[in-house]
C-alpha cells in the first residue's frame, strides 16, 4: 500500500494543484494530512473540495490553523474525507492513529496519556501508523537549532506501541526529513509531500 502524505499546507494553491495530481496517479492508494492544511481556516472547503476529488480516502487531522470542530463538521461534507482525530482507521492491513493536537509542548495533556493507554491496549499486536501534527522529542524530526522541541509523550507512546511510520510535521524548518526511533520510521513529509510504501 502507498500513502501520499503531506502537512503543513497552510492553504497554498499551487503546492496543492501539484499534490492533487500525484496523488490521482494509480499507484497511490491513501493520502494522509497531518494537519495545518488551512491558514487558519481560510478557504478550508475549497482545499477539502480538492482533495475530495482525487476519488480516494484522504486521512486528515487538525494542526494549530484549524479547531477540530470547525474541520471535522467541514470534512464530514465530503465523502472521500476522513476526519480521525483521536481516531483509529483501518486499510490495507494498518491501523492509522490520528492525533492532530500539540505541536507546542514537551508533554501532552492528561488526556492523550488516557487515549495512548487504551489506544496501546487495543492496537499493541496490530501493525500501527501514527498520524501526530507535532513531531516526538529527540530526532531530527524536532531539532531546531541545539535543542529539540518536539513531544516526549509522544515518543514514549512510539517507543512502547512500535509503530511501523509515524508521519507528523508542525515544524517546517524540518519539512522533507526522516528519521528512525528505534525500528520506527518518521518522517516530516512537509507541504510537498512525500510517498512511503508499506509491505
Amino acid at each position: 500500500m502507498k500513502l501520499l502524505c503531506f502537512v503543513d499546507l497552510h492553504g497554498d494553491v499551487n503546492y496543492l494543484k501539484k499534490l492533487v495530481k500525484r496523488a490521482s496517479a494509480d499507484d497511490v492508494d491513501l493520502v494522509i494530512c497531518a494537519g495545518d492544511l488551512t491558514n487558519f481556516e481560510d478557504k478550508i472547503r475549497y482545499l477539502l473540495r480538492a482533495l475530495n476529488s482525487i476519488g480516494k480516502k484522504v486521512l486528515l487531522i487538525q494542526g494549530n490553523h484549524e479547531s477540530e470542530e470547525s474541520l471535522k463538521e467541514a470534512a464530514g461534507d465530503y465523502s472521500n474525507v476522513v476526519f480521525f482525530n483521536r481516531r483509529a482507521v483501518k486499510k490495507g492491513g494498518y491501523v492509522f492513529l490520528g492525533y492532530g493536537e500539540g505541536g507546542f509542548a514537551l508533554e501532552e495533556p492528561q488526556s492523550f496519556r488516557k487515549l495512548a493507554r487504551k489506544w496501546y491496549g487495543e492496537y499493541q499486536k496490530e501493525n500501527v501508523v501514527l498520524v501526530s501534527h507535532g513531531p516526538p522529542f529527540g530526532t531530527k524530526i524536532d531539532r531546531l537549532g541545539n535543542r529539540y522541541t518536539g513531544s516526549k509523550d509522544v515518543r514514549a507512546f512510539i517507543e512502547r506501541i512500535k509503530p511501523k511510520l509515524v508521519i507528523c510535521g508542525h515544524l517546517h524548518e524540518t519539512a522533507g526529513l526522516k528519521d528512525k526511533i528505534g525500528e520506527t520510521l518518521v518522517i516530516n513529509p512537509g507541504w510537498e509531500g512525500m510517498t512511503v510504501e508499506l509491505k
